[in-house]
């Protein structure tokens, strides 16, 4: 199963590097998120296996030969470790990386856990410890699945980025000189590191260029937020209840 992540989290990362066409003007960035919602529901279904195997074992304890166990998972500690620290290096905001990195993490935890079953099997003998261990790496599993498939759902579906709140975005561009309001804001994410924009700007004064100029400035730097599609409506700055005279500038 990590040879599975690992090989699907590469393969969405050499099609993200794809260039944009004209059938894909936005490249190959959604297979990252495809892939990780993939590993997360995998995560699932290695958590469903360890749960059933766990309560089984439970229910009719198994022999185990502990000397055995203790090498192997040691063995097994030592390689997710090291792939897992390789792995941190380059993981930051990526739903893909996250979703490879999880599953080799769960491994080393489960292989963590059993060198410690095996210690206690062959101090004590007793084989209750193995299901009892492999109970709780299924309910950690099940927790980070839970949040990387949340997490690309969310993306899929188009939802506003976490730690990006519309209303503040909303309220720094009206802060700006000569933007009277905003309206139709749109915030959603392409991929884990790509947020899009679109919003209407109601303006009533110019020069235009720098009203767009310093929204994509203010969107760039306040909230990290480069690819924007800002349109300009032109809004006379006419005493209330006078006739306010529209018109758009599309940019």
């Amino acid at each position: 199963m990590d040879v599975f992540a690992l090989g699907l989290s590469l393969g969405a990362l050499l099609l993200a590097r794809r260039p944009a066409d004209d059938k894909r003007t936005y490249g190959w960035h959604r297979a990252e998120v495809f892939a990780a919602l993939i590993n997360g529901l995998t995560l699932f279904a290695v958590a469903a296996y360890i749960f059933v195997e766990g309560v089984g074992r439970l229910l009719e304890p198994t022999p185990v030969k502990g000397v055995g166990l203790l090498i192997i998972a040691t063995v097994g500690l030592v390689a997710n470790a090291a792939v897992a620290l390789l792995l941190r290096r380059h993981v930051g905001a990526d739903i893909n990386l996250r979703g490879a990195l999880l599953h080799v993490v769960g491994d080393a935890l489960a292989s963590a856990a059993v060198v410690l079953g095996a210690v206690v099997v062959i101090a004590t003998g007793w084989y209750f410890v193995d299901a009892v261990l492999a109970l709780g790496i299924g309910l950690l599993l099940v927790w980070g699945a839970g949040r990387v498939v949340r997490d690309a759902v969310r993306i899929l579906l188009e939802g506003t980025p976490p730690g990006v709140k519309p209303r503040e975005v909303a309220r720094a561009l009206t802060e700006l000189d000569g933007v009277a309001s905003v309206h139709d804001l749109h915030i959603w994410a392409l991929c884990s590191h790509i947020t899009n924009l679109s919003a209407h700007l109601v303006v009533c004064e110019g020069p235009y260029d720098d009203v767009r100029r310093a929204a994509e400035e203010t969107l760039a730097t306040r909230f990290h937020i480069r690819h924007t599609t800002l349109q300009l409506e032109e809004e006379s700055c006419s005493p209330e209840g006078e006739e306010v005279l529209c018109r758009k500038l599309e940019h």
